[in-house]
């Protein structure tokens, strides 16, 4: 069984016991983090939502939070001397989906 949620403004295909990497949440590590907005469930019966399942929850264990690698950003003007390097790492939350409940 599978279910597609949404969070941070993304939406995430998970399973139980899958680890993912999603936008940084506001919730300690250890802690049981449930996600109601469950858009689809998938498996022997297909539950579609318009635009949310009734009923569906996703729950899943924070295991860490961290940054993932620096990436570069570099803005110019040509000709215009204009040059500016910036790095960025994004936080995240790594979470330990335990159970989908359809």
């Amino acid at each position: 069984m599978y279910a597609i949620i949404e969070t941070g403004g993304k939406q995430i295909k998970v399973a139980a016991g899958q680890e993912v990497y999603i936008e940084k949440l506001d919730v300690a590590e250890g802690e049981v983090v449930t996600f109601d907005k469950v858009l689809f469930v998938g498996g022997d019966s297909v539950k579609v939502g318009s635009p949310l399942v009734a009923g569906a929850t996703v729950t899943g264990k924070v295991e860490k939070h961290g940054r993932q690698k620096k990436i570069t950003v570099f803005k110019y003007k040509a000709k215009k001397n204009q040059r500016k390097k910036q790095g960025h790492r994004q936080p995240y939350t790594k979470v330990v989906i335990d159970a989908i409940n359809a």
